[in-house]
């Protein structure tokens, strides 16, 4: 038998002396967890990630081509050669605005789920 510190900390783990020498597994009380809403989840998650992995795709590129030929040699009268580095600097920006945004979102789901998690 443990005594002392030692029965302690093995007891603070969640195992008492008396549940080692059992031969029932330590889960046996449990109820199994529900998998639809685990399966739910996941359909949610990969949503969420072909929608942003369109965005990444689409808005720099189109925003590339979009302002080099209408905002900066259209409206601005820019050369070829400035219009190019303008546009990508645009097309950086737009890259971050969607990976700050997948951030957002992606923080706000994992804790959405893990509140509903902790509820049950």
């Amino acid at each position: 038998m443990l005594r002392g510190k030692s029965r302690l900390n093995v007891e603070w783990l969640g195992y008492s002396p008396g549940l080692l020498l059992q031969n029932k597994p330590l889960l046996a009380g449990r109820t199994p967890r529900n998998l639809r809403g685990s399966e739910s989840s996941l359909a949610s998650t990969l949503k969420t990630l072909l929608f942003f992995t369109a965005l990444m795709i689409t808005v720099p590129i189109g925003l590339y081509f979009a302002t080099k030929s209408y905002i900066f040699e259209g409206a601005l009268g820019m050369s070829n050669r400035d219009s190019y580095f303008y546009a990508a600097i645009v097309a950086v920006v737009a890259v971050h605005v969607v990976l700050a945004l997948f951030v957002y979102v992606a923080w706000n789901e994992g804790s959405r789920q893990w509140r509903e998690g902790k509820q049950d």
